[in-house]
């Protein structure tokens, strides 16, 4: 979402909660107070005031513990909850960000790390996590465990979560968020970009983030 020349203006920004396989959106999740203006230097949205990242242990790809609030220790982690089942928007949007990465040069690449984060742990193990990221970028990191705590984060950024319609094959969809957030070591997670952010884009506005050209942050 480019940001428009909109003075002192605020507004809510709705993200739908998306149904992965056509599902129509159940709901949404507000991004609320969303200062829509020109002078950030980002295609994204710079939250007024950022999300605070919860202490919310989960599990990685590798099986170890991992807390997005002391782990996430890079300059930028980007974060984007989604579930391996997904056939159309988590593909889409995986890829969206593996491609934006590899615009980086090596330096730039280096100050960047990418969480996943499973909607569906009960079909998203730490061997399915790792077989499916590896698809994408095998430096991707994927976070799974109880579905209770995978809410609680994800209540954190509004994202929201939810089982749902059952499937003529017997599996299911899940419903959830498809923003991508980021996180700066700090604990404070002040960005936001929607599925449709398209790879040169992003990659545009990680490089503006790491060269600290985001006014007050």
């Amino acid at each position: 979402m480019r940001s428009r020349t909109l003075a002192s203006m605020t507004a809510v920004l709705a993200l739908l909660l998306a149904g992965c396989g056509g599902q129509s959106p159940g709901a949404e999740g507000p991004v609320a107070d969303v200062s829509i203006h020109d002078d950030d230097g980002l295609n994204g949205i710079v939250l007024p005031t950022p999300y605070r990242v919860p202490s919310v242990p989960l599990e990685d790809a590798d099986g170890a513990t991992y807390d997005l609030a002391t782990d996430a220790t890079k300059p930028l982690t980007l974060v984007f909850f989604g579930y391996t089942h997904c056939p159309d928007i988590c593909q889409v949007v995986m890829a969206n960000i593996a491609s934006s990465l590899t615009r980086l040069d090596d330096a730039q690449r280096a100050k960047v790390q990418m969480v996943f984060v499973t909607t569906d742990p009960a079909r998203d193990d730490v061997a399915t996590l790792r077989s499916y990221l590896d698809r994408f970028d095998p430096s991707f990191d994927g976070l799974t465990g109880d579905l209770a705590k995978i809410v609680e984060l994800g209540t954190a950024f509004d994202v929201e979560i939810a089982k749902g319609k059952k499937l003529a094959s017997g599996g299911y969809d899940v419903a959830h968020g498809t923003q991508i957030i980021g996180l700066l070591p700090d604990h404070r997670a002040p960005f936001v970009w929607t599925q449709g952010t398209d790879p040169s884009t992003l990659a545009d506005d990680i490089t503006t983030i790491l060269d600290d050209k985001v006014p007050g942050l």
